[in-house]
């Protein structure tokens, strides 16, 4: 007999309104794969993300007490009707993993703590623990570095001005400004005068003063924690990566400090005790620094039953980062450095092996960074995700991952405001029926072009050895579309930005996040505002300041933000429009000044393509229309830049670098987050740099790239060490006719 519980077979969503969703309704089969297609901006993850996994992962937070809860990120409530049947959601997305210098791939993926067990049971000499291995604790790290593989040394004279006083502002460095928290502990510490030259501390004093360990110090009467100053900077910048500063800490950083590697235990991170252990002839540093590839072969070499059942797990880990194309790093290989898509392939390994099921797996383009030969590894591991048993929900553009779908949910029919609506909800072929944006294009193909362009000159890279390069020369053409591919880890990006950055009259417009707050927008990154401050002063013969949210005419209520935030102790605070400017963001009086009618919170609310028309000329309407170019004229000019995705964020850049005069660009996989229709847009953007006289060279795996390229440049044979060679340099014409690399093949079965 069929039980009520069995029922529970779809997810229901009805009513979802979140961001530009048009009160969309639509059921979700469960222990299925679906994939959601859709322009950029047509809503997909406002629906996955901002919805259904949203409410679940909120749901779940809230069975929790309210003390635990106020530890936890908040969560606010999805704008939607009702949703039933939700399931646990594992969102695996492409935030880039914490930048602490102490988290590396090993530590990621729990692969260095079962490395560190079977060394504590087989190495020789015995050492102890497993704790004896690990550089994240005092038993094992080298105690020069404190497990970090390199010292640093901070050039005090950077910092401090020896001829000035405390209270005359002797630090130079961020947050020690006189008067500020930082200085205050200092300078009213007793342990030293504040009023006397720096110069003039005796040697006690100037040791209290940098070096003193941490200390509890009474000050006025009230208990505090005292630093030395490069005690201090020790423990709050440099434990930090130096990617995830903000600029003007990286600033400080790199004129303040360098970095060497540990002399004492050369990189290795542990201490010698640890090192002198080994399994096989090699200690556990040398297995981390190995290809994961080769490290695997040298784990399934050990066979020692009193570590069997560990071993097992452990051999499952490392094949499974192989077998979804990561075989090319190492487990020392810091998190930091990690591109966001093998972040979210690393996350996913973590998921493979779990003993879970009926949990909803939450995927972000996890084909993003992969070439046509991983993609269908990649494939196989959602497929076997949803085989044990969970409901695997996937927003992708790729046709060879909406192929494999079980049932496809299309958004759209555009994007922005003319998103939101649900298009198609149903199977793969009824979608190529469809007639749909997404199935008019599912079988479209680009083809190759019946004349490649001739170059104008040659660059010439000798030499290049930088990661896994094997001192590669090449000649890259000038004047046409360079199309540099090869599987993920072939080394494409150690041959272009490694040789490239920094040259001379070249742009790179890479895939690293647009660092900006809630107030940031595209109006402000692209220094849009400027003009239309600009405008609506002169238009009333008032100063500009007064039309920007974050200064005088900002509303002081919400201090311009449109929202105001309410902290409901151990509650997850609330988010409410502010009933003042009710959302605006602007004083009454500012918003009463106008320019052709619209005030200035009217046209920051204006999208792209409206704005155009409304500038018909000037600095203004150059940006716009650089905006237009790049396929982004549905966003509206007041968007908080945190609620775009990838590749928005990346065509935003590549519209402020095409005003730069520039001879060469160099793209990073501009195809992430493109529609299959919006990608015959960049190729003609593309083509549109080239016949202004400029070069662009694309690190990119999309065979539509590829097909419309006069050049390819291909690395491989394989990943890793395996990789760093050029196995191909011509036209596309000649890679199909003459060769036999991985991507020479998928181009001929693209093309045929």
């Amino acid at each position: 007999m069929n039980a009520v519980a069995d029922s529970h077979d779809v997810i229901q969503v009805r009513g979802a309104r979140e961001n530009n969703l048009a009160d969309v309704s639509l059921d979700v089969p469960k222990r299925r794969l679906t994939v959601f297609t859709g322009v950029s901006g047509s809503g997909k993850s406002s629906l996955v993300f901002g919805t259904i996994a949203a409410e679940s992962q909120r749901m779940i937070n809230e069975t929790y007490t309210a003390f635990l809860q106020s530890f936890m990120p908040s969560i606010g409530r999805p704008d939607v009707d009702a949703l039933h049947n939700l399931s646990a959601a594992i969102i695996v997305d492409q935030e880039r993993m914490g930048a602490n210098s102490r988290s590396t791939v090993g530590t990621a993926t729990d692969a260095h703590t079962m490395l560190r067990i079977v060394f504590s049971r087989l190495g020789e000499p015995h050492v102890g623990t497993s704790g004896a291995f690990s550089f994240n604790l005092p038993e094992g790290m080298c105690p020069a570095c404190e497990g970090l593989g390199k010292v640093t040394t901070i050039d005090v004279d950077a910092i401090v001005d020896r001829t000035k006083s405390l209270n005359d502002g002797a630090i130079d460095a961020p947050n020690y400004a006189v008067g500020s928290w930082y200085w205050q502990v200092l300078a009213n510490c007793g342990l030293y005068p504040a009023d006397q030259p720096i110069s003039t501390f005796t040697e006690q004093q100037l040791h209290d003063f940098l070096y003193k360990p941490t200390t509890k110090l009474t000050i006025g009467g009230s208990n505090i924690t005292y630093d030395g100053l490069i005690a201090k900077l020790q423990r709050t910048v440099l434990s930090k990566d130096r990617e995830s500063m903000q600029p003007h800490i990286r600033a400080f950083v790199d004129k303040a400090v360098t970095f060497a590697t540990c002399q004492d235990c050369r990189g290795a991170r542990i201490n010698q005790a640890a090192l002198n252990s080994r399994i096989r002839g090699a200690n556990i540093a040398d297995c981390c620094a190995m290809q994961i590839s080769d490290l695997a072969k040298f784990v399934h070499a050990i066979d020692d039953p009193s570590v069997a059942p560990l071993l097992a797990t452990l051999r499952g880990t490392l094949d499974s980062l192989v077998e979804i194309g990561l075989g090319y790093l190492s487990l020392d290989r810091e998190s930091g450095t990690l591109s966001g898509g093998e972040s979210q392939r690393v996350k996913m390994v973590r998921h493979l092996g779990s003993s879970l099921t009926d949990i909803t797996y939450v995927f972000d383009e996890p084909t993003v960074g992969l070439h046509p030969h991983d993609i269908q590894r990649m494939n196989d591991l959602l497929l076997r995700l949803r085989d044990k048993g969970n409901t695997v929900l996937v927003v992708e553009h790729k046709p060879e991952t909406i192929e494999i779908a079980d049932h496809v949910v299309d958004l759209g029919p555009g994007a922005g405001v003319n998103g939101g609506h649900l298009c198609y909800s149903g199977d793969v072929e009824g979608l190529r029926a469809s007639g749909t944006l997404t199935g008019r294009h599912l079988d479209h193909r680009a083809k190759l072009r019946s004349e490649f362009r001739s170059p104008k000159d040659f660059l010439t890279i000798s030499g290049a050895s930088t990661n896994n390069l094997k001192d590669v020369s090449v000649d890259l053409p000038l004047g046409v579309l360079t199309v540099v591919t090869g599987v993920a880890g072939s080394g494409k990006s150690s041959l272009v930005h490694g040789s490239l950055r920094g040259r001379k009259d070249v742009v790179t417009v890479d895939q690293s996040p647009i660092r900006g707050s809630r107030r940031s927008n595209p109006a402000t990154y692209t220094g849009l505002l400027d003009s239309v401050r600009t405008a609506f002063a002169k238009a009333n013969g008032v100063k500009a300041a007064l039309f920007s949210a974050n200064s005088e005419g900002a509303c002081e209520n919400c201090k311009g933000i449109g929202l105001v935030y309410t902290d409901l102790a151990m509650m997850a605070g609330v988010a409410t429009v502010c009933e003042k400017c009710e959302g605006k963001r602007f004083t009454p009086e500012v918003l009463r000044y106008t320019l052709r009618g619209k005030n200035i919170s009217e046209v920051l609310g204006m999208s792209v393509a409206d704005a155009r028309d409304f500038f018909p000329s000037g600095q203004a309407r150059a940006v716009l229309s650089r905006l237009h170019d790049v396929g982004l004229s549905y966003l509206s000019l007041g968007q908080p830049l945190t609620t775009l995705s990838g590749g928005e964020r990346q065509r935003l850049k590549l519209a402020i670098h095409m005003a730069e005069k520039a001879s060469t660009y160099v793209l990073d996989e501009p195809t992430s987050g493109l529609h299959l229709a919006d990608v015959d847009q960049l190729l003609g953007l593309l083509d549109q740099l080239i016949d202004a006289g400029n070069t662009v060279i694309v690190i990119e795996h999309h065979l539509a790239v590829m097909a419309h390229a006069d050049w390819i440049v291909d690395m491989g044979p394989g990943a890793g060490h395996d990789g760093g060679q050029v196995v191909f340099s011509g036209t596309p014409g000649d890679l199909v006719s003459t060769s036999d690399t991985l991507t020479a093949r998928h181009l001929k079965e693209y093309l045929s």
